[in-house]
């Protein structure tokens, strides 16, 4: 009996072990990425990105090209200091919506207190210039992080393909069994097999991708990608004192970022370039409302642009269908030309109007036409990029490419968004007259090709 009574204690022993040691390993899981593994890999790749984009080589493009563009300096501006201007807002921007789902991952950090605060880590970054954790890394030790995210990325996007794929197999095995095919279970052992190669392929990838790492693993790689892409922007930019040497400083100046002033076209600073050092900032002196990572006005376009307006997207819809009737007018029918029409705002019909008033129904001057067919060509060279990468922009933002790799360097400045509305509508207008002319024509001339063939039929039959 009493040995009975003992192994009950050592079974209820041994039981009680076993929860613990249980209850230990779901507490480490719970701990690790996991389920969160694709959105803090479309975190880094967007990091990555970013960076990338800061590069010697994209800043000389941005200086020399991108603000050079001819649509650019006929209807955005033609202040180089305003664009860049733009150029550093959206970057700063886009840094500031980047940082605010890395504080959303911090929270789930146990170990780190530093990385908890992260949020409020970062505000005293930005408007103080303090980094007393030396989060910010150097170019070189930066260009090894992004190496490290990449893989991770990498490593990530196959786990979720394997994942995928795990899912089909078991969707297609579970149909199988169901059906009544006489080979079905040959079909049943490969797929089987097939089955758990890929669960063993998923097990080996959570285990090395983010889905095995800690929150404050992955925490920690983001918040100093963050800080170190802040300093580099303030660094390129010239925000803060002058920065000499290949590393990146430990310490800068309050970051300051631009938008355009609704009065003018030149730059309007949010907050004031300071230049003193960061330790004799009074911080109760510092109003967060100036603090340009807090900024909910961010980009703020004039009510002279289209994107006050908010027509920057239909504008860039409009151009392209127009770019496409330009180019193959003789295939323009009807309908196509009255929805067209439907797509005009009451602005360009009005102005439309009133150029059309007066012009005969003639259009049999090839002459002429050569000529309206050179000048809308001319038109389209600088209006249609910016109509292009106004979609492509919207394209990379849209809610279903949230998590993938942005492709492009687009900036703002480089669509219809910062357009003037009078120059554009101008533009446009110019366009749809020209296309008028040139529509009309080439179904002249097809009418009166037709005409010729008939007439040659008939004096073929009774010749």
């Amino acid at each position: 009996m009493a040995l009975e009574t003992w192994l009950i204690k050592v079974k209820i022993a041994v039981s009680n072990g076993l929860d613990t040691i249980k209850l230990h390993k779901n507490s480490t899981k719970k701990s690790n990425v996991r389920v969160l593994a694709l959105e803090i890999a479309g975190l880094m790749s967007k990091l990555i990105h970013l960076w990338q984009s800061l590069s010697d080589k994209n800043i000389r493009r941005l200086r020399h090209e991108s603000i050079s563009l001819e649509g650019v300096r006929k209807i955005v501006s033609n202040d180089d200091a305003f664009l860049l201007s733009l150029a550093c807002a959206e970057m700063v921007q886009n840094l500031r919506l980047l940082a605010k789902s890395v504080s959303r991952v911090s929270k789930h950090c146990k170990d780190d207190v530093g990385l908890q605060c992260f949020h409020h880590m970062f505000e005293e970054f930005s408007s103080r210039g303090l980094d007393p954790n030396g989060w910010v890394l150097s170019c070189k030790e930066m260009e090894l992080k992004l190496k490290k995210m990449d893989r991770y990325v990498t490593l990530t996007m196959n786990l979720h393909k394997e994942m995928d794929e795990v899912s089909e197999i078991e969707h297609g095995l579970k149909k199988l069994m169901q059906s009544t095919d006489t080979v079905k279970e040959k079909k049943i052992a490969d797929l089987q097999q097939k089955l758990f190669w890929h669960k063993q392929e998923v097990k080996h990838l959570k285990e090395i991708s983010l889905w095995g790492r800690s929150f404050d693993t992955v925490t920690l790689i983001l918040a100093r990608s963050v800080f170190t892409v802040l300093a580099r922007i303030k660094l390129v930019f010239g925000i803060g004192p002058a920065i000499h040497g290949p590393c990146l400083p430990r310490s800068l100046s309050v970051s300051a970022t631009v938008y355009p002033s609704e009065t003018t076209t030149t730059c309007k600073f949010v907050s004031e370039t300071l230049t003193m050092k960061a330790s004799k900032l009074d911080h109760d002196k510092v109003n967060k409302q100036d603090d340009p990572i807090n900024q909910n006005r961010f980009l703020k376009p004039p009510p002279s642009t289209l994107g006050a307006a908010a027509l920057a997207l239909h504008y860039s819809n409009l151009i392209i269908v127009i770019e496409k009737m330009i180019r193959s007018p003789q295939l323009v029918g009807v309908d196509a030309r009255d929805d067209l029409y439907a797509m005009l705002p009451t602005s360009i019909r009005v102005s439309l109007r009133a150029r059309l008033r007066g012009v005969g129904f003639s259009a049999n001057d090839p002459v002429l036409a050569g000529e309206w067919r050179e000048a809308l060509g001319r038109i389209l060279g600088w209006l249609s990029p910016l109509a292009h990468n106004m979609i492509k922009w919207q394209n990379e933002r849209s809610f279903e490419q949230q998590n993938l790799i942005p492709k492009t360097n687009v900036l703002l400045l480089q669509t219809l968004y910062f357009a003037n509305q009078a120059k554009t509508e101008a533009a446009i207008t110019e366009l749809l007259v020209g296309l008028n002319y040139i529509w009309r024509y080439e179904r002249e001339m097809s009418s009166k090709a037709l005409l010729e063939c008939s007439n040659l039929q008939k004096l073929q039959t009774f010749g």
